[in-house]
């Protein structure tokens, strides 16, 4: 069977966290609880209205077999995609474990070297986690005549999975032999710089974003930012993301000088800095000497694109 679904509902279904996707199923579905849960009881599902509002609450998670029927249920009552909900679940949890937004990994095990990263976020006080999630995440990097990075320019969607959010952590590493003194950070689009942190010693810098406003649960929010880079001695032969909490699509794009053209480029997909790539895939400049990748349905990971100069 074919199911059309709406773009907001769809891109709910694809990123999770599952509370906020049953919560908007439920509102495109235009039910109120006591129908969602007569329509579930008439297929021999017994759920409480309390608990279904926990569920869209992100206050409590299916867990037990019976409530796992339930949630197969909710996706042909809600006219949903068989497993569409089901998967957003992931594996179940063990007992006494409290519930938990999109699978994170520390940024340290992301950057190199991980104390410089450490220290850094140690001096923006904040909450252990961001609470947000990439919806789609458009990267456009730049490469000058002599062969060195210029420019890093990103179009990013997020996605709140607790209250509160009103701000966003960029993390930048230059090159090898960059002066990250000299770095500079733009705020263009639904944001404004906050506080600024360097380590000149690792080429790192990470910069705070402010939102105009507090996200609540399931909000989104678009910010246009980046940065402008001074170019360090060596000519840069790769850029890499890392991702510590996955992400629903990432676009990058590589534009090259047309008097500075690589001999060679792929994408590649590892799980630490410097590890061994699990996914390589050779890419082709087109006609504007460019070259860019498209990945969905992220988990935790290390992406980039190399090329070869020689």
């Amino acid at each position: 069977m074919q199911h059309t679904v709406r773009p907001e509902l769809a891109a709910a279904l694809r990123t999770g966290p599952f509370h906020v996707a049953l919560r908007t199923a439920i509102a495109t579905r235009g039910l109120a609880l006591h129908r969602v849960q007569q329509h579930l009881a008439r297929r021999g599902v017994q759920v409480g209205v309390t608990t279904l509002s926990y569920w869209q609450q992100g206050r409590r998670r299916p867990e037990r077999a019976e409530s796992l029927r339930a949630v197969q249920q909710l996706e042909e009552v809600l006219d949903l995609p068989a497993h569409s909900l089901t998967r957003l679940l992931g594996p179940r949890r063990s007992a006494g474990t409290a519930p938990a937004g999109p699978a994170t990994r520390p940024y340290r095990d992301l950057i190199r070297p991980a104390e410089a990263v450490d220290g850094l976020l140690a001096t923006i006080a904040g909450p252990p986690g961001t609470g947000l999630h990439t919806v789609t995440h458009i990267e456009r990097i730049t490469i000058g005549a002599d062969r060195r990075q210029l420019r890093r320019s990103s179009q990013h969607v997020l996605r709140a999975h607790h209250d509160g959010i009103d701000r966003y952590l960029a993390i930048y590493q230059g090159d090898p032999g960059c002066d990250i003194t000299r770095v500079t950070l733009r705020a263009d689009e639904n944001c404004r710089p906050g506080r600024v942190r360097r380590d000149p010693a690792a080429g790192l810098l990470v910069a705070e974003l402010l939102l105009d406003r507090r996200l609540r649960t399931g909000d989104t929010h678009l910010l246009g930012y980046g940065f402008e880079d001074v170019p360090g001695p060596e000519p840069s032969s790769e850029y890499v993301r890392g991702f510590n909490a996955g992400a629903g699509q990432y676009v990058l794009q590589v534009a090259f000088h047309p008097a500075a053209l690589p001999v060679r480029c792929h994408r590649f997909t590892s799980r630490a800095p410097g590890g061994r790539p699990y996914e390589t895939e050779d890419l082709t400049l087109d006609g504007h000497h460019c070259v860019h990748l498209v990945a969905t349905a992220l988990p935790p990971c290390i992406l980039g694109i190399r090329w070869d100069w020689d």
